[in-house]
């Protein structure tokens, strides 16, 4: 081959090889980029389902003291949070007016009154009989369900549901106990009114009020001296270490709530979550208007504190909490992430990651929270899906993850 051949067959050569390389870039740049996104692994461990709502504490048992008679009050010196003791301290320093002569009516609606509350007094006495007896077998019932739970004879959940029954009788024992004291209070309070009248106010002696329970003043209704009818608010007294919770569900969520459920306390101001269990869910409901302007008709749950005092004795009545009731919980189940699921038709799917590419798979679920789903079939442990799928994804394109 002459030179002249040589020289034209190279250049030749090179125009073949720059138009194969411009033919190269331009697929290249025409070929579909991966599209990127958000991939989360699914994963295997604990599951649980709960009812969030607010709540607020209360004080189990309250006492209103008011005036027994209609007369002169003197000033009350003690404050919100003063210590009391029942039957020691005196609350109120009461100045009674003359009394009137009872004409035959009055008499015998006082006397009636009487053997009311004398009779509501042995009623709450037979009841707390019957507390305590009930106790007895709550934690007879306990014993004998500890031994068979040592024995592995019975279940582990037996075990609490026995636990539950005996810490609920202890409080039914308390609660009775206080109807006792108060109803004898109001004993006496009836009997005041059948006091004949004396020669003149100067000869009657001042009735000291004392406190009818063990506790603590929540609020002081009246301080000043004052002239007062029968009946009227003096003091309010509980004892605020017999704290409970009650939160109002909607009744849509209230018929999964089942007593004993545990239950997780949160936003209370502490820096951990306290831990409570459901006690009663209450048998009515009542309509209340939301911040929306929308009746909703709600439930009382009443939840009772599981952590010892000391973890949550900064709170008092009337203080708001957050509650996390738990209506289900597994600690072994297959989990996606919400944020990855869409509807397609009746079901549900999600974009799952093969080989670079996305790919709709359809899977099966069962319980979810807002964070997570429970993997019925579909996904397996270790698959990488798709969260917050946008438009731009659809089923065999290749994808990238963001930001790697």
């Amino acid at each position: 081959m002459s030179a002249a051949k040589k020289k034209t067959f190279k250049r030749r050569l090179l125009v073949w090889g720059g138009t194969a390389a411009i033919v190269i870039l331009i697929g290249l740049s025409l070929a579909p980029k991966p599209q990127p996104a958000d991939f989360a692994t699914v994963d295997r461990g604990a599951l649980s389902v709960t009812i969030d709502e607010e709540g607020e504490t209360r004080v189990r048992d309250r006492y209103l003291v008011s005036a027994p008679l209609a007369g002169r009050v003197l000033r009350i010196e003690l404050e919100p949070g003063d210590q009391v003791s029942a039957g020691e301290t005196v609350l109120a320093t009461f100045q009674p007016t003359d009394p009137v002569l009872l004409d035959a009516r009055s008499r015998a609606e006082a006397e009636a009154r009487v053997k009311a509350a004398e009779a509501a007094l042995g009623r709450a006495r037979a009841d707390r009989d019957r507390s305590q007896a009930e106790l007895k077998k709550a934690e007879a019932d306990l014993e004998r369900t500890g031994k068979l739970a040592s024995e592995e004879i019975v279940s582990q959940d037996r075990l609490e549901v026995a636990e539950l029954e005996r810490d609920t009788r202890q409080k039914a024992v308390k609660a009775a106990e206080y109807a006792v004291r108060t109803t004898a209070y109001d004993l006496e309070v009836a009997r005041a009114s059948l006091v004949e009248p004396g020669s003149g106010n100067g000869d009657r002696e001042p009735i000291a009020i004392r406190s009818p329970v063990n506790g603590t003043v929540l609020r002081r209704l009246r301080e000043s001296e004052a002239i007062v009818p029968a009946g009227e608010p003096l003091l309010e007294v509980a004892d605020p270490a017999d704290l409970e919770i009650v939160s109002d569900l909607l009744s849509t969520d209230a018929v999964q709530v089942r007593r004993g459920q545990k239950v997780l306390v949160e936003q209370w101001g502490g820096d951990r979550p306290l831990h409570g269990v459901v006690r009663r869910v209450e048998p009515y409901g009542f309509t209340k208007v939301s911040a929306l302007g929308v009746e909703e008709q709600r439930v009382n749950v009443v939840i009772d504190f599981e952590d010892p005092k000391e973890a949550w004795e900064a709170l008092g009545d009337g203080y708001r909490v957050e509650v996390r009731i738990v209506t289900w919980e597994e600690e072994d189940v297959v989990r996606v992430p919400t944020s990855s699921l869409f509807r397609n038709g009746e079901g549900w799917a999600v974009f799952a990651v093969d080989a670079g590419k996305a790919s709709l798979r359809e899977i099966e679920i069962g319980m979810r929270n807002g964070l997570e789903a429970q993997v019925i079939s579909g996904l397996g442990e270790g698959e990488q899906v798709i969260v917050h799928p946008s438009d731009s994804i659809v089923d065999g394109v290749k994808v990238e993850e963001r930001g790697v």
